[in-house]
């Protein structure tokens, strides 16, 4: 026997409304790393201990910045979903909403500040 309604089983969401919604962010974004991670290492790999002109020409082309890009965003997203996890489990009252916007705020703010580094080596 269960306790939830039929139209709960139907929607799938639990008494946080948005359990279901934070496991499928994290799936989709765990599966787009398994595919953007080796295109990143295979691009970005043979310029480690390059000088730096050939890093900002390499960069300067449209397929390793978009790679670099896209790392940068759903590594970071995918980061903040599972701190967000962590915080929630082992944290309580105050401290837990605090860290959770302290740590949404970093995330974001990192892959910012990637993006614009980004933007600065490519141009």
């Amino acid at each position: 026997m269960s306790l939830m309604t039929d139209r709960k089983r139907v929607i799938g969401l639990g008494s946080a409304r948005s359990g279901t919604d934070h496991f499928w962010k994290a799936t989709v974004t765990s599966v787009a790393l398994l595919v953007i991670v080796p295109i990143f290492l295979f691009s970005f790999g043979p310029l480690l201990g390059e000088p730096y002109a050939e890093v900002q020409a390499a960069l300067a082309r449209p397929f390793p910045a978009v790679s670099a890009a896209l790392m940068l965003i759903v590594g970071f997203y995918h980061f903040r979903l599972g701190v967000q996890v962590v915080i929630e489990d082992y944290m309580q009252g105050l401290g837990r909403k605090v860290a959770i916007i302290v740590m949404a705020c970093l995330s974001y703010g990192l892959m910012a500040l990637g993006l614009v580094s980004l933007a600065q080596i490519a141009l």
